[in-house]
């Protein structure tokens, strides 16, 4: 107790100005000298860290055509016994067998430059990685890695000016290449490419891009499609189905996916309509029963539609001709053809978009030209008014779930028209 009370008392006269500078100063060089004790700490741990580091060695090889997995593991010094391992792994394992000349990629680490390999990763896509690893037992192991990506919702509008194809409007319009050759296909179910873009229309597409890491990787698919046609304002929505089935609709959930196209083939221009004209080569006034489409020689020519080829062959006036059977009564017919696709003769099973031949200007022809008919019921009609059937219209129960994805697409649409710069994820 006294002595608590002495130091009661004399605490006042310990702390002159002084004494205070030389405490200040005691203070300093011991937090001087603790700053300097954490970094010889840190410069003691982190050589050893950049070792650890700079010990990882990796090599990306590109895939590239002539390349086997046998070849490329083998140029990393991997023994027959390592390839025979890891061939097998990935066939049964991961369901490769074969490498993809300029789409595969694979990355060998080392712990250094003169080690073995350890580690080998193959990139198949930006969405997928396969890590095989070798085990303390010299085995390898392989892993299936899925790269979590970023969905958003991208809209581009643009307008068709004076001079426009719809081609160079989508592209002045910022569409990516890509992505407007998969609308023209769309589009190409209701419209006539030739007569139906006028001055003035409207039109606006809306598209996925994928991202990783905050970086773009690449544009997904096409959501939503508007155009102002002269026969109404066409739309189509993706969708898919409960029975997991991926389609386009309308806005009332019919197939916006035809069972036929009035232009087989994109962005070429009709030289000829369909209906009486006076023939340039004959010099009388006959019926045209087709439409004639301009391109150059040798443009891949596709189906229409999925159907079956009922004749192949040559016929002085249509020339190299190929005529295909489709459901509902239809039948297409592609004349003066400069040769026919590998593959494609009578009877022969073709799919929508599948190559039948090429342009040419065989037969009574001017000049390289795609004759194309379309004969409903043994009648010819205009490719470009007849209504083709839908391919698939959804059911009540998933046309329910359809409009309230419409609505939310819609909304997107009106959000990313009022702030273009948006991204909407999905």
């Amino acid at each position: 107790m006294d002595f608590m009370k002495n130091a009661k008392i004399t605490l006042p006269n310990i702390l002159t100005a002084h004494n205070i500078a030389s405490i200040t100063l005691l203070f300093a060089l011991l937090l001087l000298f603790v700053v300097i004790a954490i970094a010889m700490a840190d410069r003691r741990i982190s050589p050893g860290t950049r070792r650890a580091a700079a010990n990882t060695c990796e090599t990306t090889v590109a895939v590239q055509s002539g390349d086997t997995l046998s070849k490329l593991l083998t140029a990393q010094g991997l023994s027959g016994t390592d390839v025979h391992e890891i061939a097998a792994r990935l066939k049964h394992e991961c369901q490769i067998s074969l490498l993809r000349a300029d789409a595969d990629q694979l990355v060998f680490a080392r712990t250094a430059e003169s080690a073995p390999v350890d580690k080998i990763i193959l990139i198949s896509s930006p969405w997928k990685h396969i890590e095989i690893t070798r085990g303390e037992d010299m085995g390898w192991s392989t892993k299936i890695i899925d790269i979590e990506r970023d969905t958003y919702l991208v809209r581009k509008s643009g307008e068709i000016e004076e001079g426009d194809s719809f081609y160079v409007a989508g592209t002045r319009a910022g569409i990516p290449p890509g992505v407007l050759a998969d609308v023209y296909n769309l589009l190409a179910f209701e419209i006539d490419f030739e007569r139906d873009v006028r001055v003035g229309q409207e039109f606006s597409v809306l598209y996925e891009e994928y991202f990783a890491d905050g970086e773009k990787v690449s544009n997904g698919a096409v959501i939503a499609i508007s155009f102002d046609a002269l026969r109404g304002n066409v739309k189509m929505y993706r969708f898919k189905t409960n029975e997991g089935r991926v389609g386009y609709y309308d806005e009332n959930g019919n197939g916006a996916v035809k069972a036929l196209k009035r232009t087989p083939i994109n962005n070429a221009r009709v030289s000829s309509s369909f209906g009486n004209r006076r023939h340039p080569i004959l010099g009388f006034t006959r019926a045209h029963k087709g439409v004639d489409f301009r391109a150059a020689h040798g443009t891949p020519i596709p189906s229409a539609g999925a159907g079956r080829v009922i004749r192949r062959g040559f016929d002085n006036g249509y020339g190299n001709f190929v005529r295909i059977r489709h459901g509902g009564g239809f039948e297409t017919l592609y004349a003066h053809m400069s040769k026919f696709a590998p593959g494609v003769g009578t009877g022969t099973q073709v799919r929508q978009g599948q190559i039948i031949g090429y342009v040419g200007s065989t037969g009574l022809s001017t000049g390289p030209h795609l004759h194309y008919e379309i004969i409903k019921n043994g009648v010819h009609v205009n490719p470009m008014t007849v209504k083709f059937p839908a391919i698939d219209n959804l059911n009540e129960e998933n046309k329910q779930e359809f409009i309230v994805l419409r609505e939310k697409i819609d909304d997107a649409k009106r959000m990313l028209g009022e702030y273009p710069n948006l991204f909407v994820k999905m």
